[in-house]
């Protein structure tokens, strides 16, 4: 069954469904969340425009929480939102843009979009990471820009401070730009922005849609130099703003999330336990990556001969778990590997180590 089938079973039946197919966060959040969306609700605050340059104090929060100053924040719908713009404005036929494969190739597609080429150079390997010499032997004459996505969607790696640091100065030393896609970061203590190193140049994708578990409502940003900017607003479309109940969770998100990050990296510690103990159990599989610095990583089935495709399939239909088979996020080793997230309550989280094991032995036949 092809997989967008499995997305429209897995919606209709989503109050049953063990959601661990898109890094999406099930886990409840703190009451000031809701609170916050229901509050705009009752004061009709959905019959204004919003203000485009984003709620009082949002872009502040935003700033404040990346440890920032300097930056211009642009509010947009979804992290990815802001990602197209930037595609848009800075790129142009025939220009090249250096990413690794496997990636979230969706912004692949967004570099496509605008006549240029994604690079995709292979981390499918140990330790799994794009180091500054491989992405500095990458870079030709038509090279644009340096995507970075830290964590890594779809491995969970997460990259060191000299690691950043060897990337920043590749771009900076072939006058790139570097598109830093921050998605994850939350999960991660010890992230580092790559603006700390290369401020002119950087752009930060910021989303709110993992950490908090806000991906229905749409809600990110765009960080950058006020000049770098300036040159991407030329291709900001949204120009009556960002869904005011969206940003008023965001805000609120911001406000307490000193009390529901650190319950969050708690169930993510935890889950990934359970999964790694999971998979040691099943012959042919293995965890390329671990300990995720993500919210996600991937369970290699290659050895099986396991159809990534088929483990989704029956994972979904059979016990109503949805993962993600890995053609979505790698052209050349899709065919090896599942993604799953596990930004979901415990009791689901154990629910998905019950079946993974049975849906293996059925399709391997053992």
């Amino acid at each position: 069954m092809p997989s967008i089938d499995n997305f429209e079973f897995a919606h209709e039946h989503r109050r049953d469904v063990v959601w661990m197919s898109q890094n999406t966060n099930t886990i409840p959040m703190p009451r000031p969340i809701k609170e916050a969306i229901l509050r705009s609700v009752e004061e009709a605050e959905y019959n204004l425009y919003p203000f485009k340059r984003g709620l009082f104090g949002l872009p502040e929060a935003v700033r404040e929480d990346l440890g920032l100053e300097a930056q211009d924040v642009l509010i947009t719908n979804g992290g990815i939102e802001g990602e197209y713009m930037a595609t848009r404005a800075l790129l142009k036929p025939g220009d090249e843009v250096v990413s690794t494969d496997p990636s979230f190739l969706p912004i692949h597609d967004q570099i496509a979009m605008a006549g240029a080429r994604a690079v995709e150079l292979d981390i499918y390997r140990k330790d799994y990471k794009l180091h500054a010499d491989a992405a500095a032997k990458a870079v030709t004459p038509r090279t644009r820009a340096l995507l970075l996505i830290d964590p890594n969607n779809p491995l969970g790696v997460g990259y060191t401070r000299s690691e950043v640091k060897g990337l920043a100065r590749v771009a900076e030393d072939h006058g790139l730009w570097l598109l830093h896609d921050i998605t994850y970061r939350d999960f991660n203590p010890d992230h580092v922005l790559a603006s700390e190193f290369y401020p002119e140049r950087t752009l930060l994708s910021y989303s709110f849609s993992k950490g908090p578990g806000l991906a229905g409502m749409r809600v990110g940003a765009l960080l950058g130099m006020p000049e770098a900017l300036k040159e991407i607003r030329r291709y900001d479309t949204n120009v009556l703003g960002t869904n005011v109940l969206a940003q008023r969770a965001a805000l609120a998100a911001l406000g307490c999330k000193r009390e529901w990050l650190p319950a969050v990296r708690d169930i993510v510690r935890r889950n990934q336990e359970i999964i790694r103990d999971t998979v040691k159990r099943v012959d042919g599989c293995e965890l390329p990556v671990f300990p995720s610095k993500a919210n996600m990583f991937v369970i290699d089935t290659a050895a099986t001969g396991v159809a990534p495709d088929a483990v989704e399939d029956r994972l979904l239909h059979d016990h109503m778990i949805h993962v993600r088979a890995g053609g979505y996020l790698s052209k050349r080793f899709g065919s090896k590997f599942v993604r799953v997230s596990f930004t979901v309550p415990t009791e689901q989280c154990e629910k998905f180590a019950r079946a993974f094991p049975k849906v293996m032995e059925t399709l391997t036949g053992s």
